[in-house]
């Protein structure tokens, strides 16, 4: 599915996005298996902070609880830093079902 989701400029930064501290492997085309921290998640991508080797335009297939295995492609590079976009939209159910399980405050996962 060339392009990601297909969403324009505004719809990409609308998503609230959530903070997150989880490891997660990136299947890379050529690379292989990649050790990721997402630190920011929406429905529509993540950013992970150790992109030293991702370029813009790669892409990785991820496994999130309740959501499964999703494909997302690198939308920006800055620094250490990296953001995706999904390649599909993750539905709101499961959306907040997932943050339940990756909120890191356990403070924050009380209010949801």
């Amino acid at each position: 599915m060339p392009g990601g989701a297909q969403l324009s400029v505004t719809d990409q930064r609308c998503a609230a996005r959530r903070p997150v501290d989880y490891p997660v492997i990136g299947e890379h085309r050529r690379f292989g298996d990649m050790t990721m921290r997402i630190v920011n998640i929406s429905t529509q991508g993540f950013m992970i902070n150790d992109a030293d080797r991702i370029a813009r335009g790669d892409r990785v297939m991820i496994r999130l609880p309740h959501v499964g295995q999703i494909e997302a492609h690198a939308i920006w590079i800055a620094g250490q830093r990296a953001g995706f976009q999904f390649e599909r939209l993750i539905r709101q159910d499961e959306f907040g079902r997932m943050i339940s399980t990756l909120q890191p405050n356990a403070r924050l996962r009380a209010e949801r």
